[in-house]
């Protein structure tokens, strides 16, 4: 009975996946006033996140990207839908990756990689990476992403769906170490992209430093994963040179994050995601209640 009572919406999804771009987008534009101008979606999060982010900016740049970020906003969900009637040569030529060699290399040692990702541009797009590697998913190497379940059974479903698009797997936030074990114990490298710029867990621990003139909690599970397993890091840096289409380049943290200082690639990627968003503010998600709960900065942090 709950599955049929979401029927209607699921043909109404299937139908608007099957148009082409130009109508998707078109229906983003209407989106797009819908969520600005008649709902205003959240918009004193977002105009407090980015006033206070930039404060050295004028009004009018602010204004800008506010208007910018609800267009990037209302095309992330004509994208996403998308995700179900899209072919890999259509996805090829709308998301670029660069240097996957960094990651391939990695995986033919024999070594499983973490990425740091963030919700930046279409974050929906990302597993496409496995239309770029040189290895055979399944024989050679397993693509998992780390989410947090929906509340709503049905969209959590349905997100699955789209997520395992690209033959990636998806592992619970809280057994995503037990997986990755597994998977070890398997002989199976992985390529595992962690969406890190969320709060922390209440529990969990944290870093804090100044990030987007804020002091910030960063999530430190993700390097605390990596480290135990010895794992290599590499952060996925997004552009967006036109609508409907991304850039995303493969910075390399670290071969080995056991080998590396404790919290000093939790400190990287901040920074690194700091510079993504300053060089394309309006590409991130800043209708999330990223500092709704006030930190204090360590007296040694660097400022």
């Amino acid at each position: 009975m709950k599955e049929m009572k979401y029927l209607p919406l699921k043909w109404i999804l299937s139908g608007i996946a099957c148009l082409p771009f130009w109508i998707l987008y078109g229906i983003a534009d209407f989106l797009f006033v819908v969520l600005r101008y008649v709902v205003r979606y959240r918009y004193k999060v977002v105009s407090k996140n980015i006033n206070e982010s930039f404060p050295d900016k004028t009004e009018k740049e602010r204004k800008i990207i506010i208007r910018k970020f609800y267009r990037q906003f209302a095309d992330y969900f004509v994208e996403t839908v998308k995700l179900n009637h899209i072919s890999d040569e259509q996805m090829r030529r709308r998301v670029t990756f660069e240097g996957i060699d960094v990651i391939d290399d990695m995986v033919a040692e024999g070594k499983s990689v973490v990425v740091y990702l963030s919700h930046c541009g279409n974050w929906e797009w990302i597993p496409s990476i496995t239309l770029w590697t040189r290895h055979e998913i399944r024989k050679d190497l397993e693509f998992c992403q780390v989410y947090r379940p929906l509340k709503n059974k049905w969209f959590d479903d349905y997100f699955l769906r789209l997520r395992s698009r690209f033959n990636s797997l998806s592992f619970q936030k809280r057994t995503v170490l037990r997986d990755l074990l597994r998977l070890r114990r398997d002989n199976m490298p992985s390529v595992t992209g962690f969406m890190s710029d969320q709060k922390p867990s209440k529990g969990d621990e944290q870093y804090v430093t100044m990030f987007l003139n804020h002091p910030t909690a960063i999530i430190t599970g993700t390097e605390m994963i990596a480290r135990k397993l010895q794992m290599g890091v590499v952060y996925l840096d997004i552009k967006k040179p036109r609508r409907g289409h991304f850039f995303v380049s493969t910075r390399l943290i670290t071969k080995d994050a056991s080998k590396e200082p404790e919290m000093s690639i939790t400190a990287t990627y901040a920074r690194l995601l700091e510079q993504t968003i300053i060089d394309t503010p309006h590409i991130w998600l800043w209708s999330h209640k990223r500092w709704k709960n006030k930190v204090t900065l360590p007296q040694n942090a660097n400022k």
